[in-house]
């Protein structure tokens, strides 16, 4: 596959560039890295190449690499390179879904082997997400986003819109909603994705480093500044950078941050020159930011900068018909990292979820499926559980979600759900007519009645 994108990991600076010409050489599009960091940035879901990455590295391993890779897309053929007192390792990390691995030494011919099968097994994965979203199968961004209720939807649609474009964007939602979801999403979807993806969380930076960490420096800008850095700016050239919880930055940092977003240009610290920067800006927020602009903590002109395009991440709560959907997702995810079997989530347990107020979100909901898959109460004792204020809004919330569970649990057959309930096919379709339940919108499809 001449021109699919090789991710080629290695912390050893010869061994990476003899590898990497000797890769280039046999035709394919190599981009050495020296940390798994730099592959994470750019391997996303849309990534239409194989990863190539040595086990033995400083900071993140090759096998926690494939571990978060897999959290990204479960697919992405990921190859490792092996000492011989590795290779029980590198055999464990097969059965865990690494596509294969090469013992040290070993010959140009029979890395290219490898690599020519990897990207074939990529080309034909990708291809036929392609052509279950032209039938009108699930996509990949539903993969990413499941769910039914018209808030999910409504988002997918945005994203699907705005994603393409090189327009900057601002996302806001709560806390675990999938904020940073959506913002790799646009990124795949762009022109972009091939590029890093650079999520900076503005909340972590310390404030006396931060315009180095973000524009970098020249050697001597400041005690200690022994030799010239690029900054996280920079080394996003061609990408996307997400700006986490951008509220949290610095008011006289939003004003450098305004200009830069204006003239696409940054000067590093200890500089005069400026440098052209090629990138989408993506920002995201849990904060409303027109209350923090009303509230002086934030720049207006900046708010209005950023806010070209607005996307809204639904909490859990706004959609409730999909935590049943959503969950069992996240238990097959979680079964597949554990490399365990993936248990059964019986009706009256996703109705109980349904029913239960996610003031973490999805975030919190992943947490319950780990616990779930590993044998573990679902429930953390130490999170509450918030409730509707009335009794009459709780009851009429549970029943819409017990239905709702039942349906999704029974893949929309309505015959066993109204035998399990315990109520006639009339009840249940008049039920679904009040709760304003359609099967069709809680999984996809379904078998007839009978």
């Amino acid at each position: 596959m001449a021109g699919a994108p090789v991710l080629l990991v290695d912390d050893d600076d010869q061994m990476r560039r003899s590898t990497a010409q000797a890769l280039e050489l046999a035709g394919f599009a190599v981009t050495a890295l020296a940390t798994a960091q730099e592959a994470l940035e750019r391997a996303g879901p849309a990534f239409g190449g194989a990863v190539i990455t040595d086990i033995r590295m400083p900071g993140m391993d090759g096998i926690t690499l494939l571990e978060r890779l897999r959290e990204i897309d479960a697919e992405v053929p990921v190859i490792l390179i092996t000492g011989h007192a590795e290779v029980q390792l590198a055999v464990d990390a097969m059965r865990r879904g690494a596509y294969d691995f090469i013992e040290k030494p070993f010959t140009t011919q029979t890395l290219v082997s490898a690599l020519r099968r990897a990207l074939e097994r990529r080309g034909l994965v990708l291809e036929n997400r392609r052509l279950r979203a032209v039938a009108g199968q699930k996509d990949d961004l539903e993969a990413r986003m499941p769910g039914r209720s018209a808030v999910i939807i409504d988002l997918r649609f945005r994203l699907r819109a705005i994603g393409p474009s090189d327009a900057d964007a601002l996302i806001l939602g709560p806390t675990g909603a999938g904020k940073e979801v959506a913002a790799r999403a646009m990124h795949d979807l762009s022109r972009r994705a091939d590029r890093p993806f650079i999520a900076i969380n503005c909340a972590a930076l310390p404030a006396t480093l931060i315009e180095s960490e973000l524009f970098g420096h020249e050697a001597g800008a400041f005690p200690g500044a022994l030799r010239a850095r690029y900054g996280r700016f920079e080394h996003a050239r061609g990408g996307t950078i997400l700006l986490d919880e951008i509220g949290s930055m610095p008011l006289d940092l939003q004003a450098k941050l305004l200009r830069v977003l204006q003239e696409r240009t940054i000067t590093r610290l200890g500089s005069n020159e400026p440098v052209p920067l090629d990138v989408r800006f993506l920002a995201s927020s849990r904060a409303d930011l027109a209350e923090e602009v009303a509230a002086g903590r934030f720049r207006e002109d900046l708010f209005y900068r950023l806010n070209v395009a607005l996307v809204r991440v639904p909490p859990l709560a706004a959609r409730r018909e999909d935590i049943p959907i959503l969950f069992l997702q996240l238990l097959r995810e979680a079964a597949a990292r554990h490399n365990v079997a993936e248990p059964t989530a019986p009706p009256e347990l996703l109705a109980a979820l349904a029913a239960r107020d996610w003031p973490g979100n999805a975030r919190e909901l992943r947490n319950a499926a780990e616990r779930f898959t590993l044998g573990l109460d679902w429930m953390d004792p130490a999170e509450g559980a918030g409730a509707a204020p009335f009794l009459a809004d709780r009851v009429a919330a549970f029943e819409r979600s017990v239905i709702a569970a039942a349906i999704a649990a029974h893949g929309g057959r309505l015959k066993p759900v109204y035998e399990l309930l315990g109520i006639s096919r009339k009840t249940l379709y008049e039920k679904m007519q009040k709760h304003g339940l359609d099967r069709k919108l809680i999984v996809d499809g379904g078998d007839s009645d009978g």
